[in-house]
């Protein structure tokens, strides 16, 4: 890993140690910062969508089709973004995107029909699918460096910067256009991006196929790694299809299945994104004692457990202490996945764990539909608790994973984990 390489003397008592370790402290807050941003972004469009479909006059249907732009945009980016990252940095990357997508967000007030906000959304898409991988792939490189398992905690900020813009964003509903508004959004990603790019640049290191253990990194997948990464993106879209589901129909649940009201319904998603934050914010503690396996194991299990509670509970409060469970154990079940994936096969393994994890939220709502339609929908959430299960049959079966030809002994083992790292794959 060319980040790693450089930066050995940062291991306390090596030479130049404190000048190091300050500079890794600036690039984790910068990219920290890129991840809180890109939630905040896409916070911020998601509570304009209603006055967007009016300005468009897109019936629901119309609408519809026209956010499969975003998932298009992101899925074809995603796919083409781990090339990129080896060829120019992720931390390249993650700035071109940022301020793509930062641009994007005033493109969907300049259209006036469905069609047209397709194909604005088809960039928004793209430049989301972009930063997430770079970001992802900057974040392996400096769990690396670092020595220290802190991928939960960038993603505990994209948490945290999407509840900051869903916030601001209904407080300032009424008042501000939505022209008005994601301009607003514009010029904010603009200047963030301005203030975190240097220093997430400054250990921009030339682009290289080096791969996390420091080997010949191959420009596409293949054999076990393949297979192994794969493993991870499965695992990634488990919980991801939870987190989909719980987004578009919890509220639903506790207000026609259980009579809520509809102010308590619709609590029930901001408890689950809630007890996500806390859980993503405790994730390197977590890591450090449990180490990574077992943090999945046991993170997909209380996860099932929390979604057969809030699926199936009699009561509305038994039903949103099952999603504050639910939403605790999936916390860290997506970046850990991901986080993986990166450190077996670099970039290219993101890419691919993330496209599969994204494909995992799009497919979780849909799914349920169609399931509650056929039998019910608490029957339907069940699904949540049982891929949920999945993913931590998955995590321990999969607990002695390395690529190929790892050597077991390259770095001494994180804090809390049992075994020394295999290939700077974290073992709990």
């Amino acid at each position: 890993m060319p980040l790693l390489n450089k930066l050995r003397t940062a291991v306390p008592g090596g030479p130049g140690g404190n000048t190091a370790s300050t500079s890794l402290s600036r690039v984790r807050i910068a990219l920290t910062v890129f991840f809180a941003l890109d939630g905040f972004l896409f916070a911020g469009w998601v509570v304009r969508i209603p006055a967007i479909k009016e300005q468009t006059g897109a019936s629901a249907s119309d609408l519809g089709l026209a956010l499969l732009g975003v998932s298009a945009g992101a899925v074809v980016t995603m796919t083409l973004t781990g090339r990129l990252c080896r060829r120019y940095g992720s931390p390249a990357v993650t700035v071109c995107s940022a301020v793509l997508l930062s641009l994007s967000m005033a493109l969907p007030p300049l259209t006036h029909s469905a069609l047209a906000l397709g194909l604005v959304l088809l960039v928004f898409g793209a430049a989301y699918g972009g930063i997430n991988v770079a970001m992802n792939s900057a974040a392996v490189d400096l769990v690396a460096a670092l020595r220290r398992p802190v991928m939960p905690g960038f993603h505990a900020a994209f948490s945290l910067g999407g509840m900051v813009g869903a916030g601001l964003g209904g407080l300032v509903a009424g008042g501000l256009s939505p022209t008005v508004h994601l301009l607003a959004l514009t010029a904010t990603g603009l200047a963030v991006t301005a203030l975190a790019a240097p220093a997430l640049l400054a250990h921009r290191t030339p682009a290289s196929e080096a791969s996390p253990g420091g080997t010949s990194a191959p420009a596409r997948l293949t054999g076990r790694t393949r297979r192994l990464v794969v493993l991870f993106g499965v695992i990634a879209l488990c919980t991801a299809y939870g987190e989909g589901a719980m987004a578009d129909w919890s509220a639903l649940h506790l207000e026609q299945d259980l009579h809520a009201h509809p102010g308590v319904a619709a609590a029930g998603y901001s408890l689950f994104a809630l007890a996500m934050t806390a859980g993503r914010l405790s994730g390197t503690v977590l890591l450090e004692r449990l180490g990574q396996t077992r943090t999945l194991v046991l993170g997909g299990a209380t996860a099932a457990a929390g979604m057969l509670l809030g699926a199936l509970a009699p009561t509305v409060w038994a039903a949103l202490a099952g999603f504050a469970v639910a939403g605790l154990g999936l916390a860290n079940i997506f970046p850990v996945a991901v986080g993986r994936a990166g450190a077996l096969a670099g970039p290219a393994g993101v890419a691919a764990a993330s496209t599969l994890g994204y494909g995992g939220m799009l497919l979780g709502p849909p799914a349920i539909g169609f399931l509650a339609d056929w039998f019910s929908l608490p029957a339907a959430l069940t699904t949540v608790a049982l891929l949920a299960g999945g993913a931590a049959v998955i995590a321990y079966a999969a607990r002695h994973a390395s690529a190929p030809g790892a050597e077991v002994t390259r770095h001494e083992p994180l804090p809390g984990d049992a075994e020394p790292a295999r290939a700077a794959v974290g073992h709990g």
